[in-house]
């Protein structure tokens, strides 16, 4: 199975992108460790805050950071604080936020921590997909695609577990698999964005998943995007925002080789998961605040929210910190490349027209 899913990745077409950085995220705030208080834990202040997945509910966004409390183990958790849409964008919050914990390790194979969470609302439950970092029953180190579903106060996790992938051969859980949304849900059967590690090769992956039974369907799988000749790997950084009917916007990220930074683009999708449109990097770290910390010179998923005619990205600074990166919709859908048809274009057209009107529309279709 593991050899089959490696000779898709080294069969994928390369050069859907360039080694170029358009940077068209011209608001940017950050949200420090210190900004926080958390509310039901005996350490108030966390080291470092990052990592952040987001959820917007009636003009109020959730975020959900990645907490580390440890200088040593570096062992995460994810907690959650809220605030106005307006606040976000215009930094009018003032800090401490009040921070609640709500996912912490718990079991073996999450025993080094809770990370990265990306955030898809159903109802009025909250599903959290995040990489839990631990072992497996035979000891061996693995980090595994988790999936928590947690109640809308935030008090109660109704599922937790992990996901495997299944062919009618048996069952295969990769050495490391991170990096995944949620796109759209079908009964029990969702379509999701996923990024297994296949013999050291990174790259971005669709798939079918059951979650009542915490699998993906082998048949299921299929390369998006792989990493282009200048880049050491790629993954999905965020949660997905559906723009119009049957078009999803997601960002990615890649490690470049000159100078090993994560830089990020944007990407879209149908429900089935298949690239309609991809970006070259659109937002990478600039100066001290960005570049500077635990692990340098990174700007990392893990939200997406379109407000009005704003695309905020929420993700960590350099292992640290939280950076709210803020551009008009507009800056952000002329970056798409259309993987040709006039199918795919006369939906940028649909699209576009919805945010900059019929004639800008026009202009740029």
């Amino acid at each position: 199975m593991e050899r089959t899913l490696y000779d898709k990745i080294n069969d994928f077409p390369r050069r859907l992108r360039e080694n170029k950085t358009h940077d068209i995220f011209e608001i940017r705030n950050y949200i420090g460790p210190s900004d926080l208080m958390v509310n039901n834990y005996l350490r108030k202040k966390p080291l470092t805050a990052f990592n952040a997945g987001v959820a917007e509910k009636n003009g109020k966004v959730y975020i959900f950071p990645r907490l580390v409390f440890d200088y040593y183990n570096y062992t995460s958790s994810v907690g959650v604080f809220s605030m106005n849409v307006e606040e976000l964008i215009d930094k009018r919050w003032k800090p401490p936020l009040e921070t609640k914990i709500i996912l912490w390790p718990q079991f073996s194979w999450e025993f080094l921590g809770c990370e990265d969470p990306r955030i898809y609302q159903y109802n009025d439950e909250f599903y959290i997909l995040y990489t839990g970092k631990g072992y497996q029953e035979n000891g061996k180190r693995r980090d595994v695609l988790a999936l928590a579903q947690v109640d809308s106060s935030f008090g109660n996790v109704t599922k937790k577990g992990f996901f495997r992938i299944k062919s009618k051969d048996g069952y295969f859980i990769p050495e490391f698999m991170k990096d995944s949304a949620f796109i759209s849900r079908k009964d029990e059967e969702f379509t999701m964005l996923i990024r297994p590690e296949i013999n050291g090769l990174k790259a971005c992956w669709k798939a079918k998943a059951n979650l009542q039974k915490m699998i993906f369907s082998f048949e299921s799988l299929k390369v998006i995007m792989a990493p282009e000749e200048w880049e050491e790997r790629v993954g999905w950084s965020t949660n997905t925002v559906k723009i119009s009917e049957n078009r999803y916007l997601v960002g990615w990220h890649a490690i470049v080789k000159e100078d090993l930074s994560y830089r990020n683009g944007l990407a879209l999708v149908n429900d089935e998961g298949n690239l309609i449109a991809i970006s070259d990097y659109l937002l990478a770290p600039n100066g001290i605040d960005e570049e500077y910390g635990d692990r340098a010179k990174v700007i990392f998923g893990d939200g997406l929210l379109l407000y009005k005619n704003f695309l905020i990205w929420i993700g960590g600074i350099s292992d640290y910190a939280i950076g709210i990166f803020v551009a008009k919709v507009e800056d952000a859908m002329r970056e798409l490349k259309y993987l040709s048809t006039d199918v795919h274009r006369m939906g940028f057209y649909q699209i576009f027209s919805n945010y900059v009107g019929l004639e800008n529309a026009r202009s740029f279709c």
